[in-house]
């Protein structure tokens, strides 16, 4: 008897700390989520302007929510349904051939400890039309605040800083035609690094099951995986990579365009590709198709997907000197198979297409669109009902390899995070907060100079760069934005590869503004709790803007007899710990390097880190791992106790593998 009480009190006691347990992963999935949720809720915000929903963006604030928009404020959701469609006016996106796109990319997201309010940092774009002439285009940084409530996140502050804009003639330059204040941060570089705080006290009961947290969890992973394979998709259309694209494609796939042509199987989605050109780019081709605001959902059963997002596509042939806009929504379904996410159906709906030199004021060079492609409920997409039905069996395994699993969700935001801190301090030139964000051997190529290794190394690479006398005003911004990553998390959740683009839109007092690209090659880690930068190389440029008036097909081939381009002059006072020559032919083509240098409208090799997430496939010029670390092996992640990412997927005998 007394044997039958102690085993029943132990039981009690294995169970209720299983309980415990399981509300503490709980509540870590649920703030996990709730980052997610806000990153959506803010781009249904973007996405919904382009159809002039005003009342359903309003909707997206709290009961007391507000907007300051430069020098406007609207208190409450009434008042800013009003504000939002007097603002626009006629550019609105719903008289015909108006244009209303709305960009809010590079997030970067501080949760408070109790997992109720948070905030966050965005770049914006704002590209405008009226169908009859009217043009305007806005660029500035968001600094907002959400709440959680009953329903779900609000937005309880959307503050926009006005930086830049203008008509489309003679473009856009700093708003007044004044120098441009430094936007005060919201987060410091240790902050940047912590996106979900630790919460504080006991977790609250909940009626959780394994199975359930499992499948909420899984969603977050495959959410991730559908993020990058569509990330991936539009990296491979950028470089007129065909038979990459073809890759990640069912055999029953379709590629739409709404008001035009479809196309069924893969040898149709290679005919509608090759409506672009042929495969590869040639001397002069520009073919950008820059994905942003995208929305992920994946359906609870973990086998189909919907990503909803806007296109916006610089284009351009510089042997002739045309170029265009283009602006789309995208709505694009994709399957599970053998454990692989591919693309089923890929949706364009094009909104306005316009020549370069013309702008697209007066609607663009095709039809008007009539067809609104189904929006995404962002506020719903985290609530659908996973049943809940106690606690079940668990076993420590079960829970430690649940915390991993959602640890590698977790880390997808902490690297996007810090690649975006990064972003937002280069634009300031705040060379010392910059270096802070780095891990302590971590290391950054300064731009045409070298490799630089410790945070102290990294900072005084951008003095001796930029100098250390500098006005808290600004006559001029080269923007640093981070968009599009690729995110490959290591098994463990505690490194990641991240590949994102740079476009690099500029402003200045006496000049209009133009726009560069390039791509960074970067690597984070897990330092003592926070992420911090483990490497960071930036190719450029890919192609780069001669001026606004000219745009990105008004440049000269380089003269073939000049010499190629010096390192950067200040690193003879204070050289790299490995110079851009010494990295061998990774870096021989950009300016530093060992070869000969290649300069838009010639086209730079491009570079990749990973292969093609569904073929395996490896590209022509694959480099996995820190761009460095062949150099330098004790820069390595592995090196330093630390996972390599896998590159890939499972190749043959079912393991991953990183080359």
């Amino acid at each position: 008897m007394l044997l039958a009480k102690t085993l029943a009190l132990l039981g009690a006691t294995v169970l209720a700390r299983a309980a415990s347990n399981l509300d503490a992963l709980a509540r870590d999935v649920s703030r996990v989520e709730s980052i997610r949720e806000i990153k959506d809720v803010q781009r249904s915000f973007a996405q919904l302007a382009q159809f002039g929903r005003w009342n359903s963006m309003a909707s997206l604030f709290s009961s007391n929510g507000t907007l300051m928009w430069g020098n406007a404020t609207a208190h409450g959701p009434a008042a800013v349904e009003t504000w939002l469609r007097t603002d626009a006016g006629k550019m609105d996106g719903i008289q015909p051939g108006s244009l209303d796109t709305i960009v809010m990319e590079n997030p970067l997201v501080n949760m408070a400890a109790d997992g109720q309010t948070a905030k966050t940092r965005w770049n914006g774009l704002r590209f405008q039309g009226d169908g009859v002439g009217g043009t305007r285009i806005q660029g500035g940084i968001y600094e907002n605040e959400y709440v959680r409530t009953e329903e779900g996140w609000r937005i309880s502050l959307l503050r926009y800083y006005a930086m830049y804009e203008g008509p489309y003639f003679p473009g856009f330059r700093n708003v007044g035609g004044r120098s441009i204040p430094v936007i005060t941060y919201h987060f410091t570089p240790e902050d940047s690094g912590i996106p979900i705080p630790p919460a504080v006290g006991e977790a609250s009961r909940t009626n959780v099951s394994v199975e359930g947290l499992e499948r909420r969890i899984a969603r977050m992973n495959d959410e991730d995986d559908v993020r990058n394979l569509m990330h991936a998709h539009g990296y491979y259309v950028d470089r007129r990579m065909w038979t990459d694209v073809v890759d990640l494609h069912t055999t029953n796939t379709t590629v739409r365009v709404t008001n035009g042509a479809n196309y069924t199987g893969l040898a149709g989605v290679r005919r509608a590709l090759e409506r672009m050109g042929p495969e590869g780019l040639t001397k002069g081709i520009n073919n950008d198709h820059l994905i942003f605001d995208m929305i992920v959902d994946v359906h609870p059963d973990g086998k189909t997907a919907i990503a909803r997002g806007s296109e916006v596509a610089m284009i351009g042939n510089a042997n002739n000197r045309t170029a265009s806009w283009e602006f789309n929504v995208f709505r694009n379904h994709f399957v599970k198979e053998d454990g692989l996410w591919k693309v089923q159906t890929i949706e364009t709906t094009p909104l306005i297409v316009a020549d370069y030199y013309k702008g697209w004021g007066t609607g663009g060079l095709k039809p008007a669109n009539t067809y609104i492609p189904p929006f995404l409920d962002a506020t719903g997409l985290r609530a659908k009902a996973i049943k809940q039905v106690g606690i079940g069996k668990v076993t420590r395994s079960d829970l430690e390899d649940l915390q991993r699993r959602l640890q590698r969700a977790a880390a997808y935001d902490g690297a996007e995070n810090q690649s975006h801190a990064y972003g937002y301090f280069l634009d300031d030139i705040d060379c010392a907060r910059m270096g802070a964000l780095f891990a302590k051997r971590g290391h950054k190529a300064s731009p045409f100079a070298g490799f630089f290794i410790t945070p102290e190394r990294v900072a005084q690479a951008c003095f001796a760069s930029y100098g250390t006398n500098r006005s808290a005003l600004r006559s001029g911004i080269s923007f640093h934005w981070r968009p599009q990553p690729v995110v490959l998390v290591s098994e463990d959740g505690r490194s990641a590869t991240l590949r994102a683009r740079l476009l690099q839109p500029s402003t200045a007092v006496n000049k209009s503004g133009s726009f560069n690209s390039a791509i960074y090659h970067d690597q984070m880690v897990l330092e003592d709790g926070k992420w911090r930068l483990w490497s960071v190389t930036i190719d450029e440029f890919y192609w780069q803007s001669s001026s606004w008036e000219g745009g990105w097909s008004d440049v000269k081939p380089r003269n073939e007899s000049a010499p190629d381009p010096e390192p950067a002059s200040w690193t003879k006072k204070y050289p790299p710990d490995l110079s851009i020559a010494a990295v061998g032919d990774r870096e021989s083509t950009f300016r530093g390097g060992s070869g000969r240098y290649i300069e838009w409208p010639e086209i730079q090799r491009m570079w990749w880190q990973y292969r093609n997430p569904v073929s395996g496939r490896v590209p022509e010029y694959y480099w996995p791992g820190c761009v460095p670390c062949k150099a330098i092996p004790d820069w390595a992640l592995e090196a330093n106790g630390y996972q390599e990412p896998t590159t890939g997927p499972s190749m043959g005998n079912g393991t991953a593998v990183n080359r």
